[in-house]
């Protein structure tokens, strides 16, 4: 069974950063695309970044690209989720996601997604 706990949420000022982390366990961890999405209270699900199984590729939402940056560990089974310049949009409850190990459609769909965290509160205030 794949586990994702998620870390690192907190509240934060606008401008402040925060470093999300994700331990990984249940799966093999070196063959599997990672990802991030996020919720804000009241609004659907969103993409944020995706990190290629060998962490050579990564992708980002426009709302956070040049300000987050997505990085993986295979040797701890962790990925991260560096956050800068954070802003009170960014306020969500934020989610560790798993790919498949085989090809991904769209990192952008949670269609694509085989695991999800339970998710880690990030709050910026103004």
């Amino acid at each position: 069974q794949v586990q994702l706990v998620e870390s690192g949420g907190g509240l934060v000022q606008a401008g402040g950063s925060l470093r999300l982390s994700c331990a990984a366990s249940g799966l093999t961890f070196s063959l599997h695309s990672m990802g991030w999405f996020r919720q804000a209270p009241g609004k659907e699900r969103n993409y944020v970044a995706a990190i290629t199984w060998g962490g050579d590729g990564t992708v980002y939402a426009d709302s956070v690209k040049g300000r987050f940056t997505i990085s993986r560990d295979n040797a701890k089974n962790t990925v991260y989720l560096q956050m800068n310049d954070l802003n009170p949009e960014d306020t969500a409850d934020y989610y560790c996601v798993a790919y498949p190990g085989t090809y991904v459609r769209a990192y952008s769909d949670p269609k694509s997604v085989i695991a999800w965290g339970q998710g880690t509160q990030v709050t910026v205030s103004s």
